[in-house]
């Protein structure tokens, strides 16, 4: 979630869930930009109620753990710019006789590999990275810091998984914490909890913690 691509996500959403309900006619086009220390909402926005733009960035940030300047960004006292302008008339002639105003293509499928219908390795990676947030907001691992990335490689036999045969874990970590206490931690109290026993065995899987060595500088900084 303290991924700048992420953080952009989980603010520019809640711009547009407040707009819907007071007014359903409402067109929100808008991204978030972040980098170190200046939060950027732009974009084109057509309503006729009002949303705190500046108080959603803040929050967002606050929620995912940038509260301290030394992170590169602080949802306190970070600057918050807003470029947001009315929908292009150009476009709003097309959408206001029905039509969509834009063209999008999509695919993908759902799969009966497990509950959530997704592909096994997303869903798995999803799990670790929940999981990483979760054991840094509850204070068991207290040095890490918001940003990360994780992957899972399955493998499959007759299109079914069978095995996880690699998982990869970037995490953001203060300075004083070291490569072996992170790699130990990690494995013990979000690898091990988050991968299924039946496809992961951590004696035969390539496990790769912070690969490069060292993550402390990340997120929008």
């Amino acid at each position: 979630e303290g991924h700048p691509d992420k953080i952009g996500d989980q603010t520019s959403t809640p711009v547009l869930d407040p707009i819907l309900p007071d007014d359903p006619t409402g067109r929100v086009a808008c991204e978030t930009l972040v980098t170190t220390g200046v939060a950027v909402v732009a974009g084109e926005i057509t309503t006729s109620t009002y949303v705190d733009i500046p108080a959603i960035v803040r929050g967002t940030l606050k929620s995912i753990g940038y509260t301290d300047a030394s992170y590169g960004i602080d949802g306190g006292t970070c600057a918050v710019m807003t470029t947001i302008d009315r929908q292009s008339p150009d476009i709003a002639q097309g959408v206001d006789t029905g039509g969509a105003g834009d063209q999008g293509m999509m695919f993908g499928y759902a799969t009966d590999e497990n509950d959530a219908l997704m592909p096994t390795p997303i869903l798995l990676a999803h799990r670790v990275a929940g999981r990483v947030a979760a054991v840094r907001k509850s204070g068991k691992l207290p040095w890490l810091r918001p940003d990360g990335k994780t992957q899972v490689s399955v493998e499959y036999e007759n299109d079914r998984p069978v095995r996880i045969d690699t998982v990869v874990v970037s995490t953001q970590h203060d300075p004083g914490a070291t490569s072996e206490e992170i790699r130990a931690a990690v494995i013990e109290h979000v690898i091990v909890p988050s991968l299924p026993t039946d496809l992961f065995d951590p004696s035969s899987s390539t496990i790769h913690v912070n690969p490069t060595g060292r993550f402390v500088i990340g997120g929008p900084h």
